[in-house]
This record gives C-alpha cells, structure tokens and sequence, in this order.
C-alpha cells in the first residue's frame, strides 16, 4: 500500500546542485514525518535530514546550510534541494517514513559528485 519513490539523482560536478525528490503514494504525506538518509559505498546508512509534519527541520552537522529540505503536500512530495555538492556527497539517498511502528523505505536514488 505504502510506496516512497526518489527521484532526481545524477552525476553532478563539485560545488554544484541537485535537488531530490521523494514521492509517496498509499499514505497522506502531510501528517508524517520524512527522513532522508545515504549510504556511501562501503559505509553505513547514515540519517541527513528530517521534516516533521509542523514543518520543522532537522539536519546532520555534515549538511547543515548546504541541504534544505522541504515539502508539497499538495503533491505528496519531500524535496532535498543539496547546494555546495562535494565528493563526500556522494552515495545512494533513500527517504523514509514510519508508520505503525513500521519503517517504510524507497528504493534510493544515486548521487555521484566529481571533483
């Protein structure tokens, strides 16, 4: 019942942008909480930014003032506008939502920032 898609990942040069896009479908976006989260090669799954259902944000030290996240709830759709991009960016990004004490994952989006 519940899906999240992302969308708008790429190749991207240093310094440059990308916006990210998570849809969901099966669920009202607008009374939950999204989470998004990466995974570099070889590393583990870390958290990077979250939108609660007020509006308010949250963000890793490592994104802070580079990332914004934001949301349509018209559209059902979270956002993660990404400026000032590095190679340390890179990695798959997945959104994610929990509801009933379940979570629920997309099935990521690559993101690859050269130098």
């Amino acid at each position: 019942q519940v899906q999240l898609v992302e969308s708008g990942g790429g190749l991207v040069q240093a310094e440059g942008s990308l916006r990210l896009s998570c849809a969901a479908s099966g669920i009202t976006f607008s009374s939950t909480a999204v989470n998004w989260y990466r995974q570099a090669p070889g590393k583990l799954r870390e958290w990077v930014a979250i939108i609660n259902s007020d509006g308010s944000t949250n963000y890793d030290g490592s994104v802070k003032g580079r990332f914004a996240i934001s949301r349509d709830n018209a559209k059902n759709i979270v956002y993660l506008q990404m400026n000032s991009l590095s190679p340390e960016d890179t990695g798959v990004y997945y959104c994610k939502i929990r509801r009933f004490n379940r979570d629920y994952w997309g099935q990521g989006t690559q993101v690859t920032v050269s130098s």
